[in-house]
């Protein structure tokens, strides 16, 4: 049971840091006016200046990382829910 709670935590956690990415940058596009400054896009990291370019870069990874720990802690209390519910039968 563990196990398959520890993959459908890491699928949650792939599916929210996906939203997560999507949000971030709508938000940003929003709020700039830019395309986000990504590695997969050249012409916009050239269009950004350093500071854009830092800015989102911490912004993605500070989202990125609530997201983590958040899944994380939600997987963790569900095996522990998960493993008192089953010792109880």
């Amino acid at each position: 049971m563990k196990t398959l709670l520890k993959i459908v935590g890491t699928l949650v956690s792939l599916g929210a840091g996906y939203a997560g990415a999507k949000i971030v940058d709508a938000t940003w596009t929003k709020f700039t006016g830019q395309v986000p400054p990504k590695v997969s896009d050249a012409d916009a990291q050239a269009e950004a200046g350093l500071r854009h370019a830092l800015t989102f870069a911490v912004i993605s990874s500070v989202v990125a990382s609530v997201i983590q720990v958040m899944t994380n802690r939600g997987t963790q209390r569900a095996i522990a829910r998960f493993s008192k519910d089953i010792g109880e039968i």
